[in-house]
């Protein structure tokens, strides 16, 4: 019982430190910046299917473009903001013709919102429906810089220009590490479209709305261009090594990465005497995959002595799989605090070893490999027990005994209390 609180208060303050201290103002990695003003790209549905009236009365094309106004009067000024279609100008039945209708409406940029509702007022239901080629020409579109990109899919069906499947797509984008996210919202979606729209989010880390009235989706979608706009914490794109020897070295940061089903990868993190590493990762299934899975985070040292590990399994129940661990290094004694000769502290070099045990129907595309979200923090070590750092892994023995001394206290106290009640019982 003990052991099992242990690991919830160290589980606890993990979380608490992640979310308050991750990232200090030195970080070499995943930093908060705003270097370049945030681009967003609104990807818009013009195909036939948009002439139904099933949002509040009227069609799906005019709840969009009154959401698209309203958008526009709100979009904060910083924001470079464009507008492209899909399905907008060919009406025939030539497939290969359709599946290229796709074209930019108003470019990204400082944003004119006149020019661009005069824009929008001009679209009309026409045509096939691109996802695919849609969302290559937005990743086009957006292309360039180290800003925050963002695009916003609104659909209210599946792709129809299949085999470029857009969910590929979508991983494509992902894979090359240039940290574009597409969130999705399906118009009154049934459940082929709904499947596609989420598997797309989930591919580059974005998310899925449902909207059935014109209010949720002006909503949402000024939610999602806000967002883009608020500064971000950055991920640095990294490869892992099959081995600890040629392992990239991190410093404290967040790295991305992709890792193939039931790989191994190794990376390095140097750790100073009285300072604590703390690592998390997260894998995403961002395609079908078997039931039971799970992910290790472990460290080691560069001779393969294991520190410490982290692990977690999964039933196919989620979309994401975290695990992480802590590894406490002890300040030196004077008399070892100078070894390298150097005047300088030893420094213990870890390695990361980031493994899963993923498997996927034969029918799934293995690659590109499933997206991996490696963070790492190396803080100064606890000092007191005030610290939440204190708590967990095994550190300090004292509190076992704390523990152990307030029971014997307590069950001593229980036990004078009971014989003396009936000491009183028996009197009266």
């Amino acid at each position: 019982m003990i052991t099992r609180k242990w690991v919830a208060a160290g589980a606890c303050g993990l979380l608490a430190t992640l979310a308050v201290g991750l990232f200090p103002a030195n970080a070499a990695a995943g930093e908060p910046v705003a270097k370049e003003s945030p681009k967003v790209e609104l990807v818009l549905d013009v195909s036939g299917s948009m002439r139904a009236t099933d949002i509040d009365g009227k069609s799906r094309m005019a709840a969009a473009k009154q959401a698209f106004n309203e958008v526009l009067d709100a979009t904060p000024d910083e924001v470079r903001l464009g507008i492209r279609t899909l399905g907008a100008t060919y009406p025939g039945d030539d497939r290969q013709l359709g599946c290229k209708d796709t074209k930019q409406l108003y470019p990204v940029g400082k944003l004119d919102r006149t020019e661009a509702k005069t824009a929008v007022a001009t679209l009309a239901p026409t045509g096939w429906t691109p996802i695919g080629p849609a969302l290559l020409g937005a990743a086009e579109d957006l292309k360039g810089g180290d800003a925050t990109r963002r695009i916003v899919l609104i659909t209210d069906g599946e792709d129809t220009c299949a085999p470029l499947d857009p969910c590929e797509v979508a991983r494509d984008i992902a894979a090359q590490g240039i940290h574009l996210v597409i969130d999705t919202l399906g118009l009154v979606p049934d459940a082929k479209t709904r499947n596609q729209l989420i598997c797309i989010a989930e591919a580059t880390g974005g998310t899925y709305t449902s909207v059935q009235h014109t209010a949720e989706l002006s909503g949402r979608v000024k939610q999602l261009v806000d967002r883009a706009a608020t500064p971000v914490v950055t991920p640095v794109a990294t490869e892992g090594a099959k081995q600890c020897a040629g392992a990239p070295q991190l410093g404290a940061g967040l790295y991305t990465d992709r890792e193939t089903f039931g790989e191994h990868r190794w990376y390095r993190v140097d750790v100073k005497p009285g300072q604590e590493l703390r690592a998390s990762v997260s894998i995403g299934a961002d395609r079908a995959v078997s039931n039971d899975y799970g992910v290790m985070l472990r460290a080691t040292t560069v001779h393969g002595r294991e520190i410490v590990r982290g692990s977690e399994a999964g039933d196919g129940r989620t979309d994401m799989i975290s695990t992480g661990l802590r590894y406490p290094k002890a300040e030196l004694d004077d008399s070892d605090a100078d070894k390298n000769g150097d005047g300088k502290p030893a420094v213990e070099t870890v390695c990361l070893q980031v493994s899963n045990s993923f498997s996927a129907p034969a029918s799934v595309k293995t690659t590109p490999g499933l997206p991996v979200e490696l963070t790492i923090d190396v803080v100064d070590g606890p000092d007191d027990a005030s610290d939440a750092a204190a708590f967990g892994l095994g550190r300090g023995w004292w509190l076992l005994g704390v523990l152990v001394l307030a029971g014997l206290v307590a069950g001593l106290l229980w036990g004078w209390i009971s014989r003396w009640r009936i000491s009183v019982w028996r009197t009266n």
